[in-house]
C-alpha cells in the first residue's frame, strides 16, 4: 500500500509549490474516517483512495484533485457529511466529493435502468466541474485491478458496465492509455478464454520475433536522425490483447491472418516535423494503400491529434505508424486532464469556460450532458450515448465552412439535427456537395451539406431507423411522441364536446382543469388525448367535472335474456348491457361515443384482419393505444365490446374517397379436390378485377379443399359479384364471406 508521504512525493514531482498541508489533512481525515474498514481484499480500505489519489498523480493533477480522491468515500462509506468536509477543505472540494457520492446512491429495479441512472448521474456532476470525471474513472480503474476478490456474477457485471460505459468514455475524454487498461481488465473477466488464448499468441509471437520491436525501432529512429530530426522518438510494442481480439471478430479474421500486431510510435519537436518524419518514411518503405489518416489537420472530436499510417517496414512487417508531436503524445494518453488548467490549481469556476474553448471532448461531454434534458427514458439514454461513445468519425462541413463531426455512417438527416434540434425537425431534403441526395445517403469525408427545410415538415417517425446520432433518435422520438398526443388529443376534444353538449354542458379546457387530479392525469392534453386513445372514458371527464350530473336522456329496458339489459343513448344508439337490475346499468348511460367524421386525418386507423369494404355498414372501436378498428356490423368480435359502450365510435364510409382504393375482404370456399380447381378459381377472380392478396388451402377431406382467400375489392358490390359467379362453379361446393 503507497504511504502518506510517497504520495506528497509524487505530486512534487510535477508539482513543486504544491499545498503539502492540504494532502496530509485530506489523508488523515480520511485515515480517522475509514478506520477499521476493510476491502473485499482483506486490505484496510484507506488503501483504495490512496491508489485512487495515485493515479491521478500519473496525471499530473493538481493538489486539490488528489484531496477529492483522498475523500471520494468518506460521505458515502463513513460519517463524514458535506458541511464537515466544506469547513475543513473548502466548498469547492465539498462539492466535487458530494457530486461523487450522489453517483453511487441509485436504488433502481433493472440492471439496465441502474447502468443508465449511473451515467446520467455521473454527467450531471460532470457539467458542474469535469475533475468529478476524473476522480469516478480512476476510482474504476483501480476497483478493476482489484476486482479478482470479488464474486463472478459481480465480477461479470462490474466488467461489463466498464467495458459498455467507463472504457469508451475514457476514450472519449482521450485518455486512451487507461481506455486500453480498462478494456484488457474487462476483457479478462468477461471472456477469460478468449483472453488467455490471445495473450498466449501474443507471448509466442513475442518469443518467435524476439528483438524484432527493438530493431525496427532501431532502424526507425537511424532513418529520422539520419534526415535532420535528431530529437526524434520512437517506441514500438505488439498491440493488446482486446484490441487484437476486437480485430479479429470485426474483421473475421484468425489470428494468423492478422498482419499488423505491431504498433509504433514517431514522437518530433513540432507539427511541421510531423510530415516531413511521414515523407522521410514513405519514401524509405513502401504504403500499405487506404491506411493513411491525417488527424493533425482535423483532430477528433476527443482532442487526439497524430498522423496514421501503415507501411512494410523492415524485414518486411506490415506495421502501424503514429506520428505526432510530444505535447500531442501528452494528450493521446491523459486527455482532457492534458490541459494546463488543472496542472495550475486554477478553480471550479472558471475551469469548465476555458476548457471548454481548449478541449472538443469537452465539447461533446456539454453537448450530451445537455441531451439530459431531452426527457427520454434512462434506459433511452443510456443507448443514445453509448452508439455515439463507440463509433468512429466523419467531418463534414455546413456551406459557411462550420465543420460537423458525426459518427461513421450518419446521415443528412443526422447532420442537420448536429446543427439544430429545429433544423432537423424541418428538414425536408439536402444537398451533398451541391447535388439534391436523398436524405438516407451515408457522409464521407470532407462533404459539404446544404439541408433544405420546410416549415409544415414534422419528422416521420421512420427517420429513427435511418439515424446514428442519439440526438436525433431522441429529438425524431420526441417530434413522433407530440405529434401522436396532438392527433389523439383532436379526437379526443371532439368526444369530450359532444358527451358534454348531450348532458346539456359546455366542454372547455379550464374546466377540466380542477378536475385533472381526479383523472389521474398531469396537464388537461393529456386528459384529453387520453380520451382519444380510448384510455379513459368520455363519462369519467365529465363527472370529474361536474360529480352531481345525471344524464336523465339514458332509457334502460330488460334486454328478454336474464341479467342483460337494452341502454338507449341520447344519440339513439342501442347497447346491450349486463347487470342484475337497472341500478348497476344506468351508470353506463351516455358511453357511447358520437359519430365523428375525417378520423383517418386525426388519428391512426386500422381495419379487422378480416377486413372491411365500401358498401359495409361499419363501426369503429377505440384500440387502446392503437387508434380506431373498423370492423363491419355483422363481425362477431363486436359482441367483446358490449360491455364497453364508450369505444364505439359511429364512422361512415367517404365513398368518393374510399373508391381510390382497394379494401381487404376474406372469403372461404369449399372445393371440390381435382386438378384445375385452383385455376378456376383464380381466372374468376382475375376476370371480376379482384386481386388476390392471400392464398390458403387445408384439406378437409379426401374429396373437398377449402381454402381461404383474402381479396382486394374496389366496393361491396363487386365483392357480392365475386361471390356470385364462384358458386356458379361446378368445382365450388359452397362459398361465403368471413367476417372473422
Amino acid at each position: 500500500m503507497m504511504r502518506q508521504y510517497e504520495l506528497v512525493e509524487r505530486v512534487q514531482k510535477y508539482k513543486p509549490d504544491a499545498n503539502e498541508a492540504l494532502l496530509n489533512k485530506a489523508y488523515v481525515y480520511a485515515m480517522q474516517k475509514h478506520g477499521q474498514q476493510k476491502r473485499a481484499s482483506g486490505d484496510p480500505y484507506i488503501s483504495h483512495p490512496l491508489e485512487v489519489a495515485a493515479i491521478l498523480t500519473d496525471m499530473r493533477l493538481d493538489e486539490s484533485t488528489i484531496a477529492v480522491a483522498l475523500l471520494h468515500d468518506t460521505i458515502e462509506d463513513t460519517t463524514a457529511t458535506r458541511a464537515e468536509i466544506d469547513e475543513m477543505f473548502g466548498e469547492d472540494i465539498g462539492r466535487l466529493v458530494e457530486g461523487l457520492t450522489k453517483i453511487k446512491k441509485l436504488d433502481l429495479v433493472t440492471k439496465k435502468a441502474k447502468q443508465a441512472e449511473n451515467l446520467r448521474k455521473l454527467l450531471l456532476a460532470i457539467s458542474d466541474d469535469v475533475r468529478v470525471l476524473l476522480v469516478k474513472l480512476a476510482d474504476r480503474l483501480h476497483n478493476m485491478r482489484t476486482l479478482d476478490h470479488m464474486s463472478p456474477e459481480k465480477r461479470a457485471r462490474i466488467s461489463e458496465e466498464t467495458m459498455e460505459i467507463y472504457a469508451p468514455l475514457a476514450g472519449r475524454m482521450g485518455m486512451q492509455d487507461m481506455r486500453e487498461e480498462l478494456e484488457e481488465l474487462s476483457f479478462r473477466h468477461i471472456n477469460p478464454e478468449a483472453h488467455d488464448t490471445v495473450t498466449k499468441r501474443l507471448e509466442e509471437l513475442s518469443r518467435r520475433n524476439e528483438g524484432l520491436v527493438k530493431k525496427i525501432e532501431t532502424e526507425l529512429r537511424d532513418l529520422l536522425v539520419a534526415n535532420g530530426l535528431a530529437n526524434a522518438m520512437v517506441k514500438g510494442r505488439l498491440k493488446k490483447p482486446y484490441s487484437v481480439f476486437r480485430k479479429m471478430q470485426s474483421k473475421s479474421l484468425s489470428f494468423e491472418q492478422l498482419s499488423d500486431v505491431y504498433g509504433f510510435r514517431l514522437l518530433v519537436d513540432d507539427i511541421p516535423s510531423c510530415y516531413r518524419a511521414l515523407g522521410i518514411v514513405h519514401t524509405r518503405w513502401r504504403v500499405v494503400p487506404g491506411r493513411f489518416k491525417d488527424y493533425i489537420s482535423t483532430p477528433k472530436q476527443n482532442d487526439y491529434r497524430s498522423l496514421h499510417t501503415t507501411i512494410v517496414g523492415p524485414s518486411s512487417q506490415r506495421i502501424e505508424l503514429q506520428i505526432r508531436t510530444k505535447r500531442m503524445h501528452e494528450i493521446a494518453e491523459f486527455g482532457i486532464a492534458a490541459h494546463t488548467l488543472y496542472k495550475d490549481g486554477a478553480n471550479g469556476n472558471g475551469d469548465n469556460e476555458l476548457l471548454s474553448r481548449e478541449s472538443n471532448a469537452y465539447s461533446w461531454l456539454r453537448h450530451t450532458i445537455e441531451a439530459l434534458a431531452e426527457g427520454d427514458s434512462p434506459e433511452e439514454f443510456l443507448e443514445h450515448t453509448k452508439l455515439e461513445l463507440f463509433q468512429d468519425q466523419v467531418f463534414c462541413f455546413t456551406p459557411k465552412g462550420k465543420l460537423i463531426a458525426l459518427p461513421r455512417g450518419a446521415t443528412p438527416i443526422d447532420f442537420a439535427y448536429a446543427v439544430h434540434t429545429n433544423i432537423g425537425d424541418t428538414t425536408v431534403g439536402a444537398k451533398i456537395n451541391g447535388r439534391i441526395m436523398p436524405l438516407v445517403t451515408r457522409l464521407n469525408n470532407g462533404d459539404e451539406v446544404e439541408i433544405i427545410r420546410s416549415g409544415v415538415q414534422v419528422p416521420p417517425a421512420a427517420w429513427e431507423e435511418i439515424v446514428v446520432t442519439g440526438k436525433a433518435r431522441a429529438a425524431i422520438r420526441r417530434a413522433t411522441r407530440l405529434a401522436i398526443r396532438k392527433q389523439y388529443a383532436g379526437l379526443g376534444h371532439r368526444i369530450l364536446e359532444r358527451t358534454f353538449e348531450r348532458a346539456g354542458k359546455v366542454f372547455s379546457r379550464d374546466a377540466l382543469k380542477p378536475a385533472l387530479h381526479r383523472l389521474g392525469q398531469k396537464d388537461v392534453e393529456d386528459a384529453i388525448a387520453a380520451v382519444g386513445r380510448g384510455e379513459m372514458s368520455s363519462l369519467d371527464v365529465l363527472r370529474a367535472v361536474y360529480p352531481d350530473h345525471q344524464d336523465e336522456r339514458v332509457t334502460v329496458k330488460p334486454a328478454g335474456d336474464e341479467g342483460w339489459f337494452n341502454v338507449r343513448s341520447a344519440s339513439g344508439m342501442i347497447f346491450k348491457i349486463p347487470g342484475k337490475n337497472k341500478a348497476d346499468v344506468s351508470d353506463g348511460a351516455g358511453l357511447d361515443a358520437p359519430p365523428i367524421r375525417g378520423i383517418s386525418s386525426n388519428v391512426e386507423v386500422h381495419f379487422a384482419p378480416t377486413g372491411a369494404v365500401p358498401g359495409d355498414r361499419i363501426v369503429g372501436i377505440m384500440e387502446k393505444g392503437k387508434g380506431i378498428t373498423i370492423y363491419p356490423i355483422q363481425s362477431p368480435v363486436l359482441q367483446r365490446f358490449d360491455d364497453e359502450p364508450e369505444r364505439w365510435i359511429d364512422v361512415r364510409w367517404d365513398l368518393d374517397e374510399a373508391n381510390k382504393s382497394r379494401f381487404a375482404a376474406r372469403i372461404l370456399i369449399n372445393a371440390l379436390n381435382e386438378p384445375g380447381t385452383l385455376a378456376k378459381v383464380a381466372q374468376t377472380v382475375a376476370d371480376v378485377d379482384v386481386n388476390i392478396r392471400v392464398l390458403n388451402t387445408v384439406r378437409v377431406a379426401a374429396d373437398f379443399t377449402e381454402m381461404a382467400l383474402d381479396v382486394e375489392v374496389w366496393d361491396l358490390r363487386q365483392l357480392n359479384q365475386l361471390l356470385v359467379q364462384l358458386k356458379e362453379l361446378d368445382c365450388i361446393a359452397t362459398v361465403k364471406r368471413l367476417y372473422e
